[in-house]
């Protein structure tokens, strides 16, 4: 069974109308990127979660779901979340770029804050962070995917809040 045809019988089928079936939305927007292809052992080789990267155009980094802020980094690069059905989640802008100290980076939302699906948690400078980060790949990652079912990994170009990027068979 092709990608399409096994997309098209889980649409189809009685767990999506039961949730067990969740999409993740893009955190932002640009083009997702395989997760192995992000310059980093620790999402490449998925030590922190499986998921995708995304090579970002905008400004504005926003809720992939509703649910829960767990901690938001001081740096103001990453955060992660708890999803109402119990997904755990993480973003994390760019490679290295904890190494800017907090450069490039403006936070909206506070941690433990509850924000619904294309809520901005994060605001960022594209052009300064092309300039001076490492790789600007932004992954998405499902920490407890030791709990899901299975992933789809979605492809194309995404825009943040809008267009799911992954699909959970919880």
């Amino acid at each position: 069974m092709g990608l399409i045809d096994k997309l098209k019988s889980w649409l189809s089928s009685d767990d999506k109308k039961s949730n067990r079936i969740i999409d993740i939305y893009s955190p932002i927007s640009g083009e997702i990127i395989p997760i192995e292809q992000v310059p980093d052992v620790v999402f490449a080789e998925k030590i922190v979660g499986d998921g995708i990267a995304i090579k970002p155009t905008g400004s504005k980094i926003k809720a992939p779901i509703d649910g829960t802020i767990g901690k938001i980094f001081e740096t103001n690069h990453a955060f992660s979340m708890q999803s109402d059905n119990g997904i755990e989640l993480f973003v994390h802008f760019g490679i290295d770029t904890v190494e800017l100290k907090g450069e490039g980076f403006k936070r909206i939302g506070k941690e433990g804050q509850y924000v619904q699906k294309g809520e901005v948690i994060l605001e960022f400078d594209l052009p300064l962070l092309l300039n001076k980060a490492k790789s600007c790949l932004t992954p998405v990652v499902i920490s407890n995917m030791d709990e899901m079912k299975e992933m789809i990994k979605l492809t194309g170009q995404v825009k943040a809040g809008e267009t799911p990027i992954l699909r959970i068979r919880k």
